[in-house]
């Protein structure tokens, strides 16, 4: 009796699991053991009257074992190969060569699509086996090079491949190409707000978290959707792992290479951010990986869920860990963050005077600790701008997306040049060590840096960020060296420890 190949999922990764099938007599019965959850135990129906509707009758005692016993199996992944098993044990189909079987069973045989299809071929392709899924799931798996892949509409399709009648050809179709969407908004339809665009500029190309600081309809919202025009595409391996993310939760949205842009109201909970629940979902900070996290009203996010932010922004992943087990998410993400300077919105506003109490404002500075503020890397003032200067400012402003996205691609081709063989694609991410040995600076860079930092009370963490920054400045000036010039650029976006201090 050979086991027969399914896989369920632990985070992102697929775990193979073995299935087991032992037909004895006496009356009929199924029992499903191994940790089966609700879905799994389910899934007895759903393969029984697959099976017979072609034309396969279970009879006796039958026992389906999954292991490893000791690991949680959910969801409805183990249909095929369960139902695979029952037909290999009863003599309907011979037992060939190993491989991954992956689908949900419709009751008439039909193969529906589920999650992880992915992480099911990424552990294919490691084991050197054929992976079996339904035709939905084919294309997003198909991104995983070097696996031969079998798209299977339903169970008598399978079946008729497996007795070697009707072979089913390896599916060859992998997802399209899109074509870059359009800019929406355009940087030059954005009225004014020149540093506000530079500063957007200088955080697509190093990949630099920022803060937009203004009141109330000056524009920080759009500024913010206009970002994902700028950013240079998804590369081979960046569009894999942001689809592996996306599978893992059964979206089979194709972003194509386009980066992710996750929009989070300050209502969501911990959970619904950085992942977790009784199936260790991933939150919206790994739907976000490589791609773009707005968080709007800042501000008014609960502080608790702030700081659950601090880890995964230094070091690019996210740890969840409850009683029920402990994963680990991607969550290399930009993040985008937004709020007003006071609660009324209009502190250091030229037309609306402030009306907040003092203690109103120490308590809404106090919403943002120093920790989360040292690791945004640009603070950046958006002040509204006068009904005489809005009717004034018609047309284009500025440069295009288009002209601004090149200056970016630029940059981000010399960050690949200079960390490539590190595994780093932008300055953002480089480590301390880079920091000290990597960044080149001109003579006179060091101690024009040693007392901007005592003059600003820079700690370590924020004097390695600003280098970082520099070093971004340098590349879309195409310079080699870091200059003092493209460190005073840096330091201007550096703000202060407050919300209300950057305005």
């Amino acid at each position: 009796m050979r086991p027969v190949l399914g896989v369920t999922l632990k985070g992102i990764e697929a775990v193979p699991i073995e299935i087991e099938v032992e037909i004895t007599g006496g009356l009929f019965a199924i029992s499903v053991v191994g940790l089966p959850d609700t879905a799994v135990k389910e899934a007895r129906e759903r393969v029984r009257a697959a099976l017979r509707s072609n034309g396969i009758l279970l009879r006796g005692r039958i026992a389906l074992n999954l292991a490893p016993a000791d690991l949680p199996k959910v969801g409805s992944l183990l249909d095929l190969p369960m139902a695979v098993g029952l037909a290999a044990e009863s003599g309907a189909v011979p037992v060939g060569k190993s491989a991954i079987f992956l689908g949900e069973l419709a009751m008439d045989g039909r193969l529906r699509s589920t999650k992880g299809a992915v992480a099911a071929a990424l552990l294919a392709r490691r084991n050197g086996l054929p992976l079996y899924l339904p035709p939905q799931n084919a294309p997003e798996a198909s991104l995983v090079k070097g696996v031969e892949i079998y798209a299977a509409p339903d169970l008598a399709s399978l079946l008729a491949h497996l007795k070697g009648e009707r072979p089913l050809p390896p599916f060859a179709e992998p997802l399209p190409e899109e074509g870059e969407p359009p800019a929406e908004p355009d940087l030059c339809d954005i009225k004014g707000q020149a540093a506000a665009k530079r500063a957007l500029e200088i955080a697509a190309a190093g990949h630099h978290n920022i803060l937009l600081v203004g009141s109330p309809g000056s524009g920080k919202t759009m500024l913010a959707r206009a970002l994902r025009g700028i950013l240079p595409p998804l590369t081979d391996e960046e569009r894999l792992e942001t689809m592996l993310v996306r599978s893992t939760l059964g979206v089979r949205t194709n972003p194509g290479r386009s980066r992710p842009y996750r929009v989070v109201h300050h209502t969501a909970s911990t959970i619904a951010l950085c992942g977790g629940g009784a199936s260790l979902k991933p939150g919206e900070i790994s739907l976000a990986h490589r791609g773009v996290l707005f968080l709007d009203e800042f501000a008014e996010f609960h502080r608790d869920l702030l700081e659950a932010l601090r880890q995964p922004l230094e070091d690019g992943t996210i740890t969840v860990s409850r009683a029920s087990g402990s994963v680990t998410y991607p969550a290399r993400v930009l993040l985008v963050c937004a709020c007003n300077p006071c609660p009324c919105g209009y502190l250091g506003d030229p037309q609306e005077p402030c009306r907040c109490a003092p203690h109103v404002l120490e308590r809404y500075r106090n919403r943002l600790s120093g920790p989360i503020l040292d690791r945004i890397d640009l603070h950046v003032p958006v002040p509204r701008l006068t009904p005489e200067e809005l009717v004034c400012l018609e047309g284009r402003q500025g440069q295009p997306s288009a002209e601004v996205r090149k200056d970016v691609l630029a940059a981000r081709q010399a960050q690949e040049e200079r960390w490539g063989a590190e595994g780093l694609h932008s300055n953002a991410e480089i480590p301390e060590r880079l920091v000290r040995t990597g960044i080149r600076l001109s003579r006179d860079v060091r101690p024009f840096l040693a007392q901007s930092a005592r003059n600003l009370r820079l700690s370590g963490r924020g004097i390695s960020r600003v280098l970082k920054v520099a070093r971004t400045v340098a590349d879309l000036r195409g310079n080699d060296l870091v200059t003092v010039e493209d460190l005073c650029e840096a330091l201007a976006y550096r703000g202060g420890g407050t919300a209300g201090d950057v305005a």
